[in-house]
C-alpha cells in the first residue's frame, strides 16, 4: 500500500484498537475516573504518544493525558490550540467486549447486526446511510455499544499527531492535546482549567457525521428525585407500607409526555427526561436531566418538579420526595462570541479539504461547554460519529479521516495568526 494510502488504514486500525478497551462511565462512582478502563486506555495513548517522539506527555492523577507539541522554528510566537477528545463511553449501553465490524465498500442497504439479529440499522431511520455507498463503515455486533463517542475522536486526534510530526514541513504553532474522563457523566472537565491548557482557543472532536460546527449547546442540569416510603413486612403492611416505587411510579406518570419529553421535542425545543430509576419500598431514587438552549428555562424546570412533588406527596400520606438540582454545562454560544477566530477558522479548515462547513446548535453538550463557560472558546467539530448511545453506533472511515484533514488545516491557519 502506498505511504498516502496508509493514513486512513492507521486510523481505522486505532479506532478499533481502542474501542475494544471498556472506558464505560460509571455514574455516582466515589472515583474519578469513574471507570479502570480510563485509565487503561489513558495508559495505552501515553505509550503511543511517546512511541511518536511527543516528549511532553503527561498521565496525571485524575487520569487525564496531556501532551504538548513545540511550534516550528519561527512559529513560537503564534497562537496556542488545544484538542481535546474523551476516554469514556455512555453508561447507557454496555461498552464491554466491543466487538467492532468493519464494512468496506458499504453497498446499501440496512446492516443486520449479526450478535443480535433483531438489531437492524435502517436506512429509513439513518438516511444519511444513502450518502455512505462505497465508504468504510464501522458497527458493533449488536450486542454493546461501539464507542464512537467518543473514541473517533480520539483516534482522529492520535492521527493527526501522527501525520503532524511525520510532516514536520507543516507549519505549527504550540499544540496542546488532552484526552479527559467521564465526559459522559458531566465531569469531564472537574479537573481541568483553562489555566492547564494555556490556550487561546479549543476544539472538542466529539461531533457526530462531517463538515459541522457545534457553535451553541444545550444548558444542562441534573436533578435527583429521591422519594422516601415506609417499609415493613407486607404480611402486615395495612395502613403502615407507603411503597417508595408506587409513589415514584406516580410521580413520573405526572411528567409531561405530549411534550417536553425527547421523544417529542426537536430543534430549539428542551426537554425533561426521566433516565434511571433505582431502589426499593424504603426509598426510591430518579434521575431527571433537564436541557435546554435557554438556560433560564432550567429554572422554570426545577420549579416544576418541585411542585410536582407536592402534589404526589398530598396523595401520598407518610412519604417524602426531596429534589436536588446539579449544574451541569451551559450554552457555549456566548463565550464563543469572545472569540470569532475559533469558528472563522473552523469553517475555513472545513473548506480547505472540500467540505460545506454548517454551524450547528446541539441538542447535547461536550467539554467545550463547560471550557468556553470558564474561559476558553472550544467550539465542536464532527468526527463521523453516528447513532450515538446505542447499540445501533456506527462511525464512517472516510468522515472520520476528513476530520482529521480538518485538524491539520487548523494547525496551518492557526500558525500563520
Amino acid at each position: 500500500m502506498a505511504a498516502a494510502d496508509a493514513t486512513p488504514l492507521e486510523l481505522l486500525e486505532r479506532f478499533c484498537r481502542y474501542v475494544r478497551i471498556d472506558t464505560t462511565a460509571i455514574e455516582g462512582a466515589p472515583t474519578y475516573p469513574s471507570s479502570a478502563g480510563q485509565w487503561e486506555l489513558g495508559r495505552l495513548l501515553v505509550e503511543e504518544l511517546r512511541a511518536l517522539g511527543v516528549q511532553q506527555v503527561q498521565h496525571d492523577e485524575h487520569g487525564i493525558v496531556l501532551a504538548d507539541l513545540p511550534p516550528s522554528p519561527g512559529r513560537e510566537k503564534a497562537p496556542a490550540i488545544a484538542f481535546l477528545a474523551h476516554l469514556d463511553t455512555s453508561p447507557e449501553t454496555t461498552g464491554k467486549n466491543v466487538r467492532p465490524i468493519v464494512h468496506r465498500n458499504y453497498g446499501g442497504g440496512d446492516i443486520v447486526l449479526p450478535g443480535a439479529p433483531s438489531r437492524v440499522i435502517r436506512v429509513a431511520e439513518c438516511p444519511e446511510l444513502q450518502q455512505m455507498i462505497g465508504k468504510t463503515l464501522v458497527t458493533t455486533d449488536g450486542t454493546t455499544l461501539l464507542g464512537g463517542d467518543d473514541k473517533a475522536g480520539v483516534a482522529v486526534t492520535m492521527q493527526a499527531i501522527a501525520w503532524l510530526l511525520a510532516h514536520p514541513e507543516v507549519p505549527r504553532g504550540p499544540l496542546r492535546i488532552c484526552f479527559t474522563c467521564d465526559e459522559e457523566i458531566g465531569r469531564g472537565v472537574d479537573y481541568l482549567s483553562p489555566a492547564r491548557l494555556n490556550a487561546v482557543a479549543a476544539y472538542t472532536l466529539d461531533g457526530s457525521g462531517v463538515g459541522e460546527i457545534d457553535c451553541e449547546t444545550f444548558s444542562a442540569d441534573l436533578a435527583t428525585v429521591s422519594v422516601r416510603g415506609v417499609n415493613i413486612h407486607p404480611s402486615i403492611a395495612k395502613g403502615k407500607m407507603v411503597n417508595a416505587v408506587r409513589v415514584a411510579a406516580e410521580f413520573l406518570s405526572r411528567l409531561p409526555r405530549t411534550t417536553l419529553s425527547p421523544e417529542t421535542t426537536t430543534d430549539r425545543q428542551g426537554f425533561l427526561h426521566p433516565y434511571r430509576i433505582e431502589g426499593g419500598v424504603a426509598e426510591t431514587v430518579i434521575r431527571i436531566l433537564l436541557r435546554d438552549f435557554d438556560t433560564r428555562k432550567l429554572a422554570d424546570y426545577a420549579d416544576m418538579l418541585r411542585r410536582l412533588a407536592e402534589t404526589v406527596l398530598a396523595d401520598f400520606p407518610g412519604a417524602g420526595i426531596d429534589v436536588q438540582i446539579v449544574k451541569q454545562y451551559r450554552n457555549m454560544a456566548e463565550g464563543l462570541s469572545k472569540e470569532p477566530r475559533a469558528v472563522g477558522l473552523a469553517e475555513e479548515a472545513m473548506r480547505r479539504v472540500g467540505l460545506q462547513p454548517r454551524r450547528a446548535s446541539v441538542r447535547g453538550g461536550t467539554d467545550g461547554s463547560r471550557l468556553t463557560e470558564m474561559g476558553l472558546p472550544t467550539p465542536n467539530l464532527s468526527c463521523g460519529q453516528h447513532n450515538l448511545h446505542s447499540p445501533l453506533e456506527w462511525v464512517c472511515l472516510e468522515e472520520m479521516e476528513l476530520a482529521r484533514q480538518v485538524v491539520v488545516e487548523l494547525v496551518r491557519l492557526w500558525a500563520d495568526e
